[in-house]
């Protein structure tokens, strides 16, 4: 019988082949079309697998998310460009369908990485970008057992994770810029507020880029209308639709505790006004207002 710790070393043995072989090929290789760019624990998971499952959009041949544009950007195009389909590939399914396939790739830390827009704009000139935004107290909480149980955070307390978030950021934004291939534990893995202030990040992003090439989805509606969503995806990206993909929910946490209810009255006023400014985005109310 093989050893368990084999399982492992076998995957990142075939992973580092991949990439090998991906850099001296990546002149042949495509870039992304598009990117689901966020926001963290709001169904960027669910909507990747979804679209994944269109002949004629392409994922990365290893992982969800790259994340070139905000922790691995100091590894250059070449090592990015290793990540995607051969040209020779979309080329096959382009005649097969009569229509130009797309690439992509989902890195929900680049809507919130300050250097992330400037990079994605420079780099993917052109790219559209899909932004999945969610009710951001739950979405906090749910961030908090996320990193809970990644070990990322150590204090089992939300209320106490979220008093600490301010200290805990303090010129960690300022920090990453000045040095553009660092990163911050903090900045990435203790946002729970500043992650769900979507409006700010949104203003940020859409002169870098320019609206037109942005669409916000209300997760709450992607997973009550699953099939409204994507065919709104698919008309944003230019794409027909082709067979029917199946809609599951991934990556969901269980809690540890059910929120206090003065909490939750008290973050949901602290974000009253970013959630008001997405009705310029959504077109509607985001569906925890009504």
């Amino acid at each position: 019988m093989r050893p368990a710790a084999a399982g492992p070393a076998l995957k990142g043995a075939v992973h580092t082949i991949s990439w090998t072989t991906g850099r001296l090929t990546a002149s042949r290789r495509t870039p992304p079309s598009f990117l689901v760019v966020g926001a963290q624990r709001c169904g960027t998971t669910s909507l990747y697998r979804a679209l994944a499952q269109h002949p004629l959009i392409f994922k990365p041949l290893l992982r969800k998310g790259v994340h070139y544009f905000d922790t691995a950007y100091d590894r250059g195009p070449s090592w990015y460009r290793a990540h995607f389909p051969l040209r020779v590939s979309l080329s096959h399914a382009a005649r097969r369908y009569g229509h130009r396939p797309q690439v992509f790739e989902s890195s929900p830390y680049y809507l919130f990485h300050p250097l992330a827009g400037p990079r994605i704009a420079h780099d993917l000139p052109g790219a559209k970008l899909i932004v999945l935004v969610r009710d951001p107290v739950e979405r906090a909480f749910s961030a908090h057992a996320h990193e809970l149980a990644r070990g990322f955070e150590t204090e089992t307390s939300f209320a106490r994770a979220v008093e600490l978030e301010e200290e805990r950021l303090a010129g960690a934004a300022e920090a990453l810029c000045a040095a553009p291939h660092s990163t911050n534990l903090a900045h990435r893995h203790h946002a729970y507020l500043a992650r769900g202030r979507y409006a700010e990040q949104l203003a940020r992003l859409e002169p870098l880029v320019g609206r037109e090439r942005i669409l916000v989805l209300d997760s709450g509606r992607f997973f009550t209308e699953p099939e409204i969503v994507y065919d709104r995806v698919l008309a944003f990206l230019g794409l027909p639709h082709l067979g029917d993909p199946v809609f599951e929910r991934h990556n969901a946490r269980p809690r540890p505790a059910p929120m206090p209810p003065e909490l939750r009255r008290e973050l949901a006023d602290h974000f009253e006004e970013q959630d008001a400014l997405l009705i310029s985005w959504l077109g509607t109310d985001p569906s925890w207002r009504r």
